[in-house]
Formats: C-alpha cells, sequence, structure tokens
C-alpha cells in the first residue's frame, strides 16, 4: 500500500526535466528553416532598395540633364572614352559617381548619385549624347543623349517603369533595363 501511495504522491517517478534528442532537432531545424527564411525575404528587400535608388537616380539625372541644357543650350558632351563612348560605370565604388555627372556637378545641377553596387568599368548608369540624324533619327530634332541603368536586380528588361527610347534603327530598351532620352530641339 505504502509503494501505491509514493507513486500517486509522485515521489516513486523520475523528474523527467529535459527535452529528448528529437525535440531538440525539431525545434533547431524550424529556428534554421525561419533564419533562412528571413534572410531570403531580407536580400530581396536588399534588392528592391537598391533599384528603388537606382530608379530615383535616374529621375535626378533626368532633371539635372533638362537644367544643364536650359542653361548652355545643349546636353553634356561624352567625357568617357573606355566604353565604347558610352559614359559609364561606377568605377571607384560608393560615393564616386560616374565620369558623366561631373559636368552636371560643375553647373550645381545635381550632387554625385551613384549605382549603389559596383558594377564595373562598362555597367550601371550609361549616358551618350549621339549627334543629329544618328540611327535615323530625325536630324532637324538636333542632337540628343540616351539616359539608361543596366543591371536592374529585381526586373527583367524593361523595367516596367521604363519610358524607352528608340529611333528608326535603333532601340535602346533592349540594351537597359531602364532608358530615356531627349533631343535638343
Amino acid at each position: 500500500m505504502r509503494e501505491r501511495e509514493r507513486v500517486k504522491s509522485g515521489q516513486g517517478k523520475l523528474n523527467n526535466l529535459g527535452f529528448t534528442l528529437i525535440e531538440l532537432l525539431v525545434v533547431i531545424s524550424i529556428i534554421g528553416f525561419l533564419a533562412t527564411a528571413s534572410m531570403v525575404v531580407f536580400n530581396s528587400v536588399r534588392m528592391k532598395a537598391r533599384d528603388a535608388k537606382r530608379l530615383s537616380d535616374m529621375k535626378q539625372i533626368q532633371s539635372a540633364l533638362e537644367l544643364y541644357y536650359d542653361s548652355n543650350g545643349s546636353y553634356p558632351g561624352n567625357t568617357d572614352n573606355d566604353c565604347s563612348g558610352w559614359d559609364a560605370g561606377f568605377n571607384g565604388g560608393p560615393g564616386s559617381g560616374d565620369p558623366f555627372i561631373q559636368p552636371l556637378k560643375v553647373g550645381g545641377f545635381i550632387a554625385t548619385p551613384g549605382d549603389p553596387t559596383a558594377t564595373g568599368s562598362c555597367g550601371g548608369y550609361a549616358y551618350y549624347r549621339y549627334s543629329a540624324g544618328n540611327d535615323g533619327c530625325n536630324a532637324s530634332s538636333g542632337a540628343y543623349f540616351v539616359l539608361g541603368v543596366r543591371n536592374m536586380e529585381t526586373s527583367g528588361n524593361p523595367h516596367p517603369s521604363s519610358p524607352g527610347w528608340s529611333c528608326p534603327s535603333r532601340n535602346w530598351q533592349t540594351e537597359f533595363d531602364w532608358v530615356i532620352g531627349g533631343f535638343e530641339r
């Protein structure tokens, strides 16, 4: 009888205060899965943020080009010769800007934008000023610029917000993820 009373009162049982190996493995697996999922989401958010900065920079550069044109009567000439004449790239890392930005900075039209990731010598933002009539565009419209960005991380080519730019014998939208252009007249 005493044995039954001891078991009922809990004195005869071993106290199980820990977790089994299986329980620990299940908990560790769940934590690992949640950590992995959150990193994927975090990386996706970072890519979207970098693309948003690229689009914001493109709009600022476009506005600066228009201000430069209003002050000088033409768009800035090309300053880079290492990318088939295109002023392109983000060579110096964050904060260095692109060569075609220099005339806009000197004129006080813009601060230094730059692709948020180093894109190599001919990647990232690109600018080119074409002479009148080039690529079949109407010569009476004058010279024109093409401004674009390559390597957007969250969209295919073209980006849904890209205005696009083309002349009869060339469509720059196939070369850039986001592109715009403008005539001098």
